[in-house]
């Protein structure tokens, strides 16, 4: 089963990525036959991962119940011999006395029948428990001695931030938070909020559908009203949005000293850091606001 999950998540991120290639090189023109066809491919190799999934847990399900089955006749049978070698050697000590030997092999024949067979079955339920506790307390014992991924992450992006002369501005972990930290920083004339981010950020993506298209897995519209009016989570796609609408260079800086840097469609002196983590924050990947430390 563990080989089968591996190839199956191969092939989907093969697919995701043949998939990106096709919505990337498509035109205004053939972008609707192209999203049909990434959809039917998409549908073909789930149906096709399922019923391999299917017909595998099936087949390790038969192939357990006949061996229990099995395993039960085989137990029936010894039991079987066993009672019937009692028999005759009984028949040989009472001989001489036929009637007693009738009476005798009744009575040994009803007393093997009510013997309790041992269940094997039960036996094989209760060492596999076992097995899994004991995996689940040395996953727990590995999960223990592994390093602290948030203490890391936050030691690692203070030494960071701290390199570059920049400060840290905390932004609450809502679902808004990457909208809430480009508002801290974008705008010099006059602060704005995040929800003025995000309808200039939908705007945007909607006046240039053709530029966004290609990456979106519904539509335009269901898109950007997402953006506006719930706390969907922005990325990419939303920070090249903001740039453009805003005019404004964005660094996004990670814990490993990594910045991912986007730009508008001209040149500008503006720029806006943000500091993005993947473990530090209780919802996952997180974004606070950077500024320069005053001189």
């Amino acid at each position: 089963m563990e080989e089968l999950q591996a190839r199956h998540r191969k092939e989907q991120k093969e697919l995701q990525s043949k998939i990106t290639s096709k919505k990337k090189n498509a035109t205004k023109k053939t972008r609707k036959g192209v999203n049909d066809e990434c959809e039917r491919l998409e549908q073909e190799l789930k149906d096709r991962q399922e019923a391999e999934i299917s017909a595998l847990t099936t087949t390790d399900l038969d192939d357990e119940a006949s061996k229990l089955a099995l395993d039960d006749r085989h137990e029936e049978a010894e039991a079987k011999a066993s009672m019937n070698q009692d028999e005759l050697n009984r028949a040989g000590d009472t001989a001489d006395d036929g009637v007693h030997f009738v009476q005798h092999n009744n009575e040994t024949t009803m007393s093997q029948g009510k013997a309790k067979k041992p269940n094997r079955q039960k036996a094989r339920l209760a060492r596999r428990a076992a097995e899994q506790d004991a995996q689940i307390e040395a996953a727990a014992q590995q999960a223990a001695n592994m390093p602290d991924q948030r203490q890391q992450e936050l030691s690692a992006m203070k030494a960071e931030t701290e390199k570059r002369g920049l400060t840290e501005i905390l932004i609450r972990p809502d679902g808004h938070c990457m909208y809430s930290a480009c508002s801290e920083t974008i705008g010099a004339d006059s602060a704005k909020s995040y929800n003025e981010v995000r309808i200039a950020t939908a705007d945007y993506i909607n006046q240039h559908g053709d530029d966004f298209m290609p990456f979106l897995e519904e539509p335009l519209e269901t898109y950007t009203r997402k953006i506006k009016d719930t706390a969907e989570w922005g990325g990419h796609l939303e920070l090249q949005a903001i740039a453009k609408a805003f005019k404004t260079s964005i660094n996004v800086l990670q814990a490993s000293g990594r910045v991912d840097r986007i730009e508008p469609e001209s040149k500008t002196n503006n720029e806006i850091w943000l500091a993005y983590y993947k473990h530090s924050f209780g919802l996952g990947e997180h974004y606070n606001a950077l500024k320069k430390v005053a001189a």
